[in-house]
């Protein structure tokens, strides 16, 4: 185990940003590739029958539907996996850079170290050379590749950063640190159902698993240009559960024990981390004290550490959110989560609308590593579109006492009109009866006579909790568990 905490010592997070690509792939499309590909087999009947209970609705994908990669006859071979990967990948890893960098007012020359991972591609020299081409640095930068860290990756490489950084501090030095995550995860889905085929061994990872690049900016806040952060990194922790290696590998086989396990671990993370900042407000104690940015691994992870920690799933909105919309896009995930948490839309999903002004992040990877830190949020920099009128307006947060003032009109977000516009909410997500915990709301643009519903985030979470026991029971029976 490995903590960080550093009484005034700033490590601001000063830009950061995700970057999906155009193309969302509904559940279908793998059962179309499968029916198409493969004869009849027990295992793959077992991976169709889950692909149905995920919880996901869409996986982002840099491949169309009917992509020839996806539909001939031969899967592709390393060499086309490799050429995609950066031919349509790595502008993913480009973009998201950009933004952060935008966000961050900071400009390439600017940059000091390039802290990179990925689990989806193992060329050399490494896609971080690529893109470091591709953005125009010239400069002498320290760069870090990350390899074999999985999911957790993208807070693997947020803690490098940090060190990296706190090296630079103690030099008295400027640093301006790029972290990029990229994973094309569908490029694997081929070679993947292969091995399920042939091995006749169920694998769940083609179920959950898709494409994406993110990034953020992480200042030691030296230097004659400082950025008001849109985070700050106060702690963190990395550990690794003895005696795990074989419960989650690279070839995705789970043990049974894999919830179990790291839903425990997070508690001892979770109170290292709160012992390692004894300066926190008195009110910032317990679990659910907290926001959370959970690494979207899968619905058993989500409902197992809600149960675990004792949360809601308000709790884990933007987790929710990211993992419905999006799926599971490893490394690159727990970024894109804790940039989505920062959109206005998220805050009326806030545990009694309000929001909090600490973050708990954490991820789970191959070893099995868990990986947690804990952020503060700057709410004067997550400025987002108001969904009601188009201002631009910070929102607030629970220590400055406004939150529990919100009229309904506002806090509700005119649902009757705007409900459509956000994400969150999908056709899967619609309450067939009563509850007093949550409401129900029309879609403005269906049809009255069709009285279609669909929820706010309680209901939303409800009906994927509901998916999530579903799956549980599935499993079960399957001998196999979900995903980090």
């Amino acid at each position: 185990m490995s903590s960080g905490s550093f009484d005034g010592v700033n490590l601001p997070i000063i830009g950061i940003a995700a970057e999906y690509p155009a193309f969302n792939h509904d559940p279908s499309v793998l059962d179309r590739i499968i029916k198409l590909h493969y004869p009849e087999s027990a295992s793959l009947d077992k991976v169709r029958m889950i692909n149905k209970y995920t919880g996901i609705e869409y996986r982002s994908s840099i491949l169309t539907e009917d992509h020839p990669l996806m539909f001939r006859e031969i899967s592709p071979n390393i060499s086309e996996i490799s050429a995609e990967f950066s031919s349509k990948g790595v502008p993913l890893a480009v973009a998201a850079a950009r933004k952060a960098l935008q966000e961050a007012q900071t400009s390439v020359s600017e940059i000091t170290h390039i802290v990179s991972t990925t689990c989806t591609n193992s060329a050399n020299p490494g896609f971080d050379h690529l893109v470091i081409k591709e953005l125009g640095l010239t400069q002498p930068v320290e760069k870090v590749l990350l390899h074999g860290v999985g999911c957790s990756g993208g807070l693997a490489s947020l803690r490098t950063a940090a060190n990296l950084a706190l090296g630079h501090t103690a030099r008295g030095l400027p640093a301006r640190v790029l972290v990029i995550a990229l994973e094309i995860c569908s490029l694997l889905i081929r070679s993947e159902l292969d091995s399920i085929f042939e091995q006749d061994e169920v694998r769940i990872g083609v179920t959950l698993f898709s494409d994406c690049g993110s990034s953020l900016v992480l200042s030691n806040g030296l230097g004659h240009h400082t950025t008001e952060p849109v985070y700050e990194l106060l702690s963190w922790d990395h550990r690794l559960i003895p005696e795990t290696e074989q419960d989650l590998r690279f070839d995705v086989v789970l043990s049974p024990q894999v919830p179990k396990l790291t839903c425990g671990s997070l508690r001892p993370s979770f109170d290292a981390l709160i012992g390692s900042l004894p300066n926190l407000p008195p009110s910032y104690k317990k679990p659910a004290d907290f926001d959370w940015a959970l690494h979207p691994g899968g619905a058993l992870i989500l409902s197992g550490v809600e149960k675990e920690m004792k949360l809601t799933p308000e709790h884990m909105r933007a987790s929710y959110d990211i993992y419905i919309n999006h799926g599971n896009s490893s490394s690159t995930s727990v970024l894109a989560v804790l940039s989505r948490l920062r959109d206005k839309d998220m805050d009326g999903y806030s545990p009694g609308k309000k929001v909090k002004d600490y973050v708990v992040s954490a991820a789970f990877g191959p070893g099995i590593t868990v990986e947690t830190c804990m952020l503060k949020r700057n709410l004067n920099r997550a400025v987002r579109t108001s969904q009601t009128s188009g201002d631009m307006t910070p929102p607030e947060t629970e220590s400055e006492g406004s939150r529990s003032e919100i009229d309904d009109s506002d806090s509700e977000f005119n649902i009757s009109t705007e409900v459509a516009d956000c994400k969150f909410y999908s056709e899967s997500s619609t309450m067939k009866e009563d509850s007093n915990e949550c409401r129900q709301v029309t879609r403005p643009d269906k049809l009255a006579s069709e009285q279609e519903t669909y929820s706010q985030m309680p209901i939303a979470s409800s009906a994927h909790n509901s998916v999530s026991d579903n799956l549980n029971v599935l499993i079960d029976s399957l001998d196999i568990v979900d995903l980090d």
